[in-house]
């Protein structure tokens, strides 16, 4: 009834976009966390409405981690189809996604074609730990990969779990299959420092927030 009363007044609504798979020392729900926890942050002083997260994304390559399922890609591109088709009928017309998986990438197009399908639709398809602000202040802290500090919020983090302290050397990961890539990578991470200070994590928190925040204020095409 909220969302009802809510609908009369406003289109917009946030579909955020994650994956549970191995992050090496950090939680399997890492991208989930993070892409709802942005987007309500976000979107919580403009009264926007926040959808649970879509939690299993396309991660093939990490089929050899247990706990780590993934959708195949026609699959999971068809399920962001019908939900923004859902949402259409019920009255939302821009829909912002916020993604925390790198292999949802791909749903970016599922976005465009709704658009071409509605004209009064609009989408917004952001990935949020590489906004162009993030970015760049993730490369001016230290350059990051999968399971590295960057991802390292208190929030991610196991309490029983105790991190390594040595950075680990940069992984090229090549194109190999999910056995090759496990031993390729070992415990998960792609390289870099597994935990920076509290203080340059917050900074990029912020960031990201504010992005999104904007994007959902103003950023509408």
């Amino acid at each position: 009834m909220q969302l009802e009363a809510y609908v009369e007044n406003d289109d917009r609504i946030v579909l955020p976009l994650g994956s549970t798979e191995q992050h090496a020392y950090l939680s399997l729900e890492t991208d989930n966390i993070l892409a709802e926890r942005v987007a309500v942050e976000a979107a919580e002083p403009l009264g926007v409405p926040v959808l649970p997260v879509l939690a299993y994304g396309i991660t093939p390559l990490f089929a050899a981690y247990p706990g780590s399922p993934s959708l195949r890609a026609e699959t999971y591109l068809r399920v962001v189809r019908e939900l923004l088709d859902s949402l259409y009928g019920q009255g939302f017309r821009r829909v912002l996604l916020v993604n925390g998986h790198g292999g949802n990438i791909p749903a970016r197009q599922v976005a465009s074609e709704w658009m071409a399908a509605y004209d009064d639709a609009r989408a917004i398809f952001h990935d949020w730990w590489i906004g162009p602000r993030v970015g760049e202040l993730i490369r001016e802290i230290e350059p990051a990969a999968h399971a590295s500090w960057m991802e390292n919020f208190p929030w991610t983090r196991l309490g029983d779990v105790e991190l390594p302290a040595d950075q680990k050397p940069p992984v090229e990961v090549r194109a190999s299959g999910p056995t090759s890539l496990r031993q390729l990578l070992g415990d998960g991470s792609f390289g870099g420092s597994y935990q920076r200070s509290d203080e340059d994590v917050a900074r990029v928190w912020q960031t990201g927030v504010e992005e999104v925040r904007a994007l959902l204020d103003s950023g509408w095409p």
